[in-house]
């Protein structure tokens, strides 16, 4: 089994649900399960780009999430965040002081009013003690949109993305629900150009390079191209060892044997799990491990802890994961 730390738990946890949660959304999103939770919203949402979707102020507003349409009827004070990635994407819209609460795990931007709330295993009765008009989490468990909606509360489920455009229009879609649309446009705009000087500086085709990418270790598992992350670093052109290795059932997170993983001979291996909280597989372990000494990443000192934060989430700081990547791409590349 994989050990379920709780970054872990909403990496892999939602991503083996995927299929389950985009099969509802799928007619609504433009690049799989995350980008159900797109900004073309039903007809009562103001256009995006017209003067109503720019000021962010037209409410009641009416969006379609993952958990289908979701009526807003005006402009939310508080605001319950059980998911880290939606909490980010508040504060980066500007919707930072309506927030009341947030989940235990969310841990960035430091100012957000941490609590003991889950979004594993949400408690129903303590969400509510918040108040809020407002309640957005990455999964519908323990019955929280039915349970809530009864409420009056309505709910955002807003999944792991699929895509970098399903990431984006979880933005402005939390944006729009929130009252800031403006902002969140601006903060995707600005997103969208910090990558793409990223990568055409590193350059976007490098076939030459393999990677592996791992997200815990004893099992080894990783990801392949399909995934979102496989996707990030696709930006870049390497090839993903994991790959051959993935069946359908795995949903695109293959466990790797150690033996797999010395034959592919991996060039960069990044690690996701390099802070203590999540197995503390820092570049120094790695080199200690059985036979990994005689693989090119060690060798060449291209073993990259991440920051497992940024590394496990699809909000506003995807350009910095995106820089880490590039600066190893370089770096290989250079001694390649």
């Amino acid at each position: 089994m994989i050990p379920l730390t709780p970054k872990l738990a909403a990496v892999i946890a939602i991503a083996a649900a995927a299929a389950l949660a985009g099969c509802a959304s799928a007619s609504t999103s433009s690049g799989g399960t995350a980008s159900s939770g797109a900004s073309s919203g039903s007809a009562s949402s103001p256009a995006a780009g017209s003067p109503a979707a720019a000021a962010g102020s037209e409410f009641p507003v009416t969006l379609t999430a993952a958990n289908g349409p979701v009526t807003i009827k005006a402009k939310p004070v508080r605001i319950v965040s059980l998911a880290p990635t939606a909490t980010e994407d508040l504060y980066a819209v500007g919707a930072g002081p309506q927030v009341v609460a947030v989940d235990q795990n969310s841990d960035y931007p430091a100012s957000a009013p941490v609590t003991k709330l889950s979004g594993l295993t949400p408690n129903l009765e303590a969400i509510a003690k918040y108040q809020p008009d407002l309640v957005i989490s990455y999964q519908n468990a323990n019955g929280l949109v039915s349970g809530l909606t009864k409420l009056g509360i309505p709910v955002l489920i807003e999944p792991s993305a699929a895509t970098l455009n399903g990431a984006y229009a979880q933005i402005d879609q939390i944006g729009q629900a929130t009252g800031h649309l403006a902002q969140a446009q601006r903060t995707v705009t600005s997103m969208k150009a910090q990558i793409a000087a990223t990568v055409r500086q590193a350059g976007s085709s490098h076939p030459g390079l393999t990677y592996y990418w791992e997200l815990t270790a004893s099992p080894y598992y990783s990801v392949t191209s399909s995934t979102f992350i496989g996707q990030i670093v696709g930006l870049f052109g390497l090839k993903n060892i994991a790959n051959a290795a993935d069946k359908a059932s795995d949903g695109g997170y293959p466990q790797l044997s150690a033996e797999y993983i010395l034959k592919a001979q991996p060039q960069i291996i990044f690690l996701a799990d390099n802070q203590a909280a999540d197995g503390g597989q820092t570049p120094a372990v790695v080199a200690k491990r059985p036979g990994w000494s005689a693989i090119p990443a060690v060798k060449h000192d291209e073993v990259v802890g991440l920051n497992d934060d940024i590394a496990s989430r699809w909000g506003p700081r995807l350009p910095l994961l995106v820089a880490e990547i590039a600066q190893a791409v370089e770096r290989a590349s250079a001694s390649g």
